[in-house]
This record gives C-alpha cells, structure tokens and sequence, in this order.
C-alpha cells in the first residue's frame, strides 16, 4: 500500500512540473501577434475638408393660386345667363353672368323722372331770385343755387340715379381677374340673393407653394432665395422656385410659414401637394462625407486612419444636406476618414485601403 502511495506522488510531481512550462511559453506570447492574425478589413476613405456646402431645408405643403377672387352677385335677382363652366379660363373684365334686368331698369327711369321732376321745381323757384343771379356777385350765386337744389331734391335725385344706375349695371357680372373658373355654385335660371357667390377664379398659370420651415432654419432663408419644387405628380423633375414671403410669426409648434413662387405651372394645379428644397449655402465649414459618421451609444463618431490602422473619434456634428455633413469639433481638416465598413469597426483595427 506504502509503495502505491509514492508511485500515485510520484506521476503526480512529474505531471505538475511537466505542464509548468507550456504554461510559461503561452504566457510569453504577445498581443501584437494575435492583431497580425485578425485580417485587415477594406475600407474606402475621404478628405475631411474645409469648404462650401450646401445646407438642404426640407419642407412640404399644398400649392394655392397666386390669385384667388371670389366672384361676388351684388344685384339679387334671376341668372338668364350663365355663359361660364368651371375650368374654363376667362380674361380680367369678361362677363361670366348676366341677372335679368327689368327691375333695375324700371328703378333707373324712376330716378330718372324723379331728377327731371326736381331740376324743373328749381328752375321755377330760381325765377323768384332774378334780381339775386343777374347781380355781378358769384359767391351769392353760387350760394343761392346750392340752397335752391338741395330744397327742391335735386342733390338727392342725383344721388338716387347714379344708384339706380350701378345696380343695373351690377346685373352684368364681371370677371375680377384673369384665371380659371373654380366652385360654380349656380345654374342658369337660379333666383340669387345679393352677395351670393357665384364662383372663385383662381390665376392658376402663377402658383405659389406654402411651407413650414424650423424656426432654427429661418435665418437661413432670405426673399428671393432659390428653391427646388418637387409635385407629389412628378418626383423626379424638379421645378424653380424662388421665396416670395416670409411669415414674420412663429406658431405654437416653432414652425415659419414662407411662401415659394413657381417660375413654372406647367401641368400643375392648386390643392396639389408639393416638396420644397431651399438651398441655404454654408462657407468655409468642416465637411467629411455623410457616410463617413457612425452612431455608437448615441454619440456621434469618425474613424481616421493612422499607421493602417482605424482611429475612434467622437465628433460633433452640424448641417447636413443628405450627402456631406458638417463637424463642428472632433477632427482636423485634411484628416483621413472611413466612408465604408465602419459599422462594426474598432480601434486601432487593422484596415486596407481600397482604390477604384
């Protein structure tokens, strides 16, 4: 049993003295070894660099009618004609309705009469101061047929007349402003009140674009400044506009209304939806391409490349007008930076350059 014992500490003794060394030379392996085994990834690089971007204010909103008039009947009556149809385009001053006219007629002669039936009563009472207008004094004249007409109603007659008249000659119903018929509300025949409306006009070959902008990026934005328009019809051909107004008030939601004006109508109609693209030029900024900053924790980062290896650098970002982005700290201009395979990068990884 003695003899089983110190042959079990013998194999013992021999097996932990025999493994000591494996453990030392596994030790004794440096780190840099196990990086020289990882393959380099291929990356494609960039410039970080100082220059003029531009910053894209992306906004979106309906298209209205440059000019928009409701065409008002101010002359109660019945619509014998109605020469218009909705989309039709009329000329400023065209007839576009006509209300029957026998009634504001008929008050027109009665005014008519009325002024004749006053002007002869004051030249009968005029008779009675013969003396007063042969006399060489003007102002006693003057002063004396002006007592004379308003006592005999012709001021009043006068004023009755020039109101028959407009209200037969609101019977003939006048296009305010060129454009195209929209909202016909009647018929021809209809009996309509006075101030009916009868339909709207809107100038449709100038339309105007009206969009909310941040009121962040307000600043940025002058009269005049060029934009891009995209209809929601046609998304690949992009129309010119140029900024008509700004809205001086911010809404409760920090958003500015501006106004765009479209050099071209064509095919275009108001009520359509439409994307605005204002250009808002940036000097002299730090720009590295957008696919240049990854996201890690939430912050924002830029791989460089230093000695073929990739370098992690947390940067600030700035504007960004979909394809170069602006960083305000983080790296220096003429910086090395990784456009690809960045997603899952490291530091101090290995990487390979890629040239096309």
């Amino acid at each position: 049993m003695n003899n089983y014992r110190i042959i079990c500490l013998t194999f013992f003794a021999w097996g932990l003295f025999s493994c000591e060394p494996d453990a030392e030379k596994q030790e004794e392996i440096p780190a840099e070894s196990f990086r020289n085994e990882v393959a380099a990834t291929e990356v494609h690089i960039a410039k970080a660099e100082n220059k003029s971007f531009d910053y894209l204010i992306n906004a979106t909103g309906k298209l209205e009618a440059a000019g928009q008039v409701k065409a008002v009947i101010e002359q109660p009556g019945y619509l014998i004609e109605l020469p218009v149809r909705e989309g039709q385009a009329v000329s400023k001053g065209d007839v576009i309705a006509r209300l029957d006219p026998t009634e504001a007629q008929i008050r027109l002669e009665k005014a008519k009469i009325a002024l004749r039936n006053a002007q002869a009563t004051f030249e009968n009472d005029k008779l009675g101061f013969s003396r007063d207008f042969e006399s060489g004094d003007e102002e006693r004249k003057t002063f004396l047929e002006e007592q004379l007409k308003a006592k005999n109603g012709v001021f009043l007659a006068e004023i009755e007349l020039r109101e028959a008249q407009l209200n037969l000659d609101r019977c003939i119903v006048k296009a305010p402003i060129s454009g195209k018929i929209a909202d016909l509300k009647f018929k021809q025949g209809s009996l309509v009140a006075t101030n009916a409306e009868l339909c709207e006009i809107l100038s449709t070959g100038n339309l105007e674009l009206k969009v909310n902008v941040l009121e962040s990026d307000i600043s940025l934005i002058s009269i005049n400044q060029k934009a891009e328009i995209y209809p929601i019809s046609n998304t690949k051909e992009a129309l010119e506009g140029r900024v008509l107004g700004i809205n001086p008030k911010v809404d409760e939601n920090g958003l500015v209304q501006v106004a765009i004006r479209l050099t071209s109508a064509k095919d275009l109609l108001p009520g359509m939806n439409a994307r605005a693209i204002i250009r808002a030029p940036q000097s002299n900024s730090l720009v590295v391409p957008k696919d240049a900053v990854v996201y890690r924790s939430g912050r924002a980062v830029v791989f460089t490349i230093e000695n073929s290896e990739s370098k992690w650098n947390y940067v600030e970002v700035g504007k960004d007008n979909g394809q170069e982005i602006e960083i305000l700290e983080g790296i220096e201009a003429g910086s090395t930076v990784i456009t690809t395979n960045n997603l899952q990068l490291a530091h101090q990884a290995p990487v390979q350059i890629v040239t096309e």
